[in-house]
């Protein structure tokens, strides 16, 4: 399981509780249920909404992603692009 740590500009607030850091996870078919991959790798803002309560450590609720600053929804959104980009170069099949 891949995990990529997003440190928040502006933390989420859980009762008492300040969220300044989270764990995004690889998403796998399951998670990715619903959601098109061509948005995501668009930035797509409700796409990118939706699957973040699914891959998130802690989880957030969907109140919570929404009420995220515009500058960590990208941030997100250029983490979670990155779990589809190959790890080395493209390789060609031949």
């Amino acid at each position: 399981m891949q995990a990529k740590t997003l440190n928040l500009s502006a933390p989420i607030v859980r009762g008492a509780n300040a969220i300044s850091q989270i764990n995004l996870i690889k998403p796998n078919v399951a998670a990715m249920r619903g959601v098109s991959l061509n948005a995501l790798l668009n930035m797509n803002v409700d796409a990118i909404v939706e699957l973040i309560p699914r891959i998130s450590e802690p989880t957030l609720v969907a109140m919570e992603v929404a009420q995220m600053d515009c500058v960590d929804i990208l941030q997100a959104g250029i983490v979670i692009a990155s779990f589809f980009l190959p790890e080395t170069g493209l390789e060609l099949m031949s």
